[in-house]
């Protein structure tokens, strides 16, 4: 009779890999679908061409003949207490933003800079074959407001005049230091009409931050009503299901906004009146400064609706821009204040019930730590969150122990069932759920608080690992509490499988190990020798699931495992469970009923079976 413990833990953990392998391929088969529909769609969307009058004298527009550009890069910044917005005048948008609180891994000095490897800036328009059209523009610097407002101007080789203007958020609500108002104002000047669905504006580049950055971090996202999709590189590579492609594009919807991110930080492009859209990605291989090995970048552009111009119209289109940290606190308050889905920047998935409160409680616990203990504030924080949690399955696990202690002891008789049964597994399981009925036992009672855990690690896995509060924040001897706690690396003259060359020496992953196959000692035997086995292997999985992962992450497990421990100790103090038999052998459960049904089944099945057979012929008698 196997463990249900074990199995079902095994059986949830399977069930989702399962789930999200299904819904991985789904999506991969509907974008498939839908690369080639609207790759056709692009090639017949060819730019709109009707004559018209040449004599006809265009309106009064912005300016059919922009004063000509600088031939050479000049940059202008604008900048707030946050960020620091670097414009250039080729491609007329914003090259790069620098964060003035937030540094690149290992170093204090080094500012983290967004689009570094965009190719165009953002806000750029982007044509045929989604490139990025580096043209120059003039900078009006009549309209500029110095410190405020970036005003762009130029006319295209098509004859469309495109006018930017990029001004600073100052409204003062939460998230403004990160966002831009831009102004897209456009005038055919060309002698035929001309569609504006033929450009899209590049929405900037993200590649990921350090070398060993988790790839499926790093993608391009889009909110539609309501939902939000995102999608990292491997959708480029393509699969059983699927081939490899150059550009994505998704469906034509009415975007609320589009966008590309890495682990931390995201560059967001929401139209302030949505209409049907689409949005594309491309990705590239790009080195990052001492890095080995080439990281996979990003990009993305929202193409412009379907609008044509005759000449001498003009069309205008607003935007709201945000280049900032995927902060869950502020990024709440800015829906509170009237945004919409801008918590769903955060990729929580499907444990965001779970991991948005943790990131809540965890926040207000440093608020308070941090008055007493500003430089381990948030490690105790975590230590603290931690804490709570435990106490609040406390007395699940308390019954769950019991349990488990009481089967513990019925195993002897669950041995002599096994010798009684050894090929009749129906009759087996029927005669284990009796003795469990009869000692008053739930064998499913074990395995509740594990199954609640598993969706508390995977909720405070997903928080812990987006918040960017801990970048730089130490504990101990950890430096940055969103980095592997390395204290040395030895270089090594062979390499290792996953690790390479370099062996990361990292305390917090082996401590974490060590508790937990403490912790596994310590807790009640059930089960045969084999699943004994498998579950005391389960320590060594984790501590290389979780060796080169966010510092943050051990510290969770490790003060879980310590918790536990204790926990068990305590329990061990308290006097064992006594193993009676109820007097009225107790009320069948749904899971003997089952077992006896099946049983039943099966022995009518063979009765059947034994009534359909051929009844043996009786031997001509040849005697008198």
């Amino acid at each position: 009779m196997y463990d249900r413990k074990t199995w079902i833990i095994i059986a949830l953990c399977g069930g989702l890999l399962a789930a999200n392998f299904y819904y991985t391929s789904k999506k991969q088969q509907e974008n498939a679908a839908y690369l080639d529909r609207a790759q056709a769609a692009q090639k017949a969307a060819a730019p709109e061409a009707t004559s018209t009058d040449p004599a006809a004298a265009p309106t009064a527009g912005l300016t059919i003949d922009p004063p000509p550009p600088p031939t050479e890069e000049t940059l202008i910044t604008l900048e707030n207490e946050k960020v620091i917005f670097t414009f250039t005048n080729i491609g007329g948008g914003i090259k790069y933003a620098e964060f003035k609180d937030e540094f690149e891994v290992g170093s204090l000095t080094r500012r983290v800079r967004v689009n570094r490897f965009g190719g165009g800036p953002i806000g750029a328009l982007t044509g045929e074959d989604e490139s990025i059209e580096n043209i120059p523009y003039a900078y009006n610097e009549a309209e500029s407001v110095a410190g405020k407002k970036v005003v762009y101007i130029a006319k295209l080789a098509s004859g469309l005049v495109a006018k930017k203007i990029y001004s600073l958020d100052q409204s003062g609500k939460p998230g403004s230091p990160y966002l831009l108002d831009l102004s897209m104002q456009f005038e055919n000047a060309a002698p035929v009409s001309l569609n504006l669905n033929q450009w899209s504006i590049f929405l900037g580049e993200a590649a990921p931050l350090y070398q060993s950055e988790v790839a499926q971090q790093t993608g391009f996202f889009w909110r539609e009503n309501g939902s939000m999709h995102f999608e990292h590189g491997g959708v480029f590579k393509g699969g059983m299901i699927s081939a490899a492609k150059d550009v994505f594009f998704s469906p034509t919807e009415t975007m609320q906004y589009g966008g590309v991110t890495n682990q931390f930080f995201s560059t967001v492009l929401r139209p302030k009146n949505p209409e049907a859209t689409t949005l594309w990605a491309k990705h590239e291989f790009v080195n990052l400064p001492n890095g080995k090995a080439p990281v996979q970048s990003i990009r993305a552009g929202l193409r412009f609706p379907d609008a044509s111009l005759a000449t001498g119209e003009q069309q205008s289109i607003d935007y709201q821009i945000f280049v900032g940290p995927k902060d869950n606190t502020m990024l709440r308050k800015m829906d509170h204040a009237g945004g919409e889905g801008w918590g769903d920047l955060m990729q929580y998935g499907w444990f965001w019930w779970v991991s948005r409160p943790l990131n809540w409680l965890l926040n207000n616990l440093h608020h308070l730590f941090d008055k007493v203990a500003n430089k381990w504030a948030w490690g105790l924080s975590i230590i603290f969150l931690t804490v709570i949690v435990r106490l609040f399955i406390w007395p699940l696990h308390a019954k769950s122990t019991r349990t488990m202690k009481r089967m513990s002891k019925l195993q002897p008789e669950i041995a002599k069932l096994k010798e009684k049964y050894p090929d009749d597994p129906n009759k087996l399981n029927t005669e284990m759920m009796g003795l469990y009925r009869k000692f008053g036992i739930n064998p499913l009672g074990g395995c509740l608080p594990m199954v609640i855990q598993i969706p508390i690690f995977f909720g405070f896995y997903r928080m812990l690992q987006y918040a960017v509060e801990l970048r730089h924040e130490s504990f101990l001897w950890v430096q940055d509490l969103s980095q592997p706690d390395t204290l040395y690396t030895f270089h090594l003259p062979f390499a290792l499988p996953i690790l390479g060359t370099e062996l990361p020496i990292n305390i917090l992953p082996i401590v974490m190990a060590i508790t937990s196959f403490l912790q596994m000692q310590m807790t009640p035997k059930t089960g045969d020798k084999m699943q004994q086995r498998i579950v005391m292997f389960m320590p060594f999985i984790f501590f290389f699931f979780c060796y080169n992962f966010a510092s943050a992450l051990a510290l969770y497990w490790t003060t879980q495992n310590i918790f536990s421990i204790g926990q068990t100790w305590l329990m061990n103090k308290i006097p064992e469970p006594e193993l009676k038999a109820r007097k009225d052998n107790g009320k069948k459960s749904w899971v003997q009923r089952a077992a006896e049904r099946q049983a039943e089944m099966q022995k009518a099945k063979g009765g059947n079976l034994a009534n359909t057979e051929e009844p043996k012929k009786k031997r001509p008698r040849t005697g008198g």
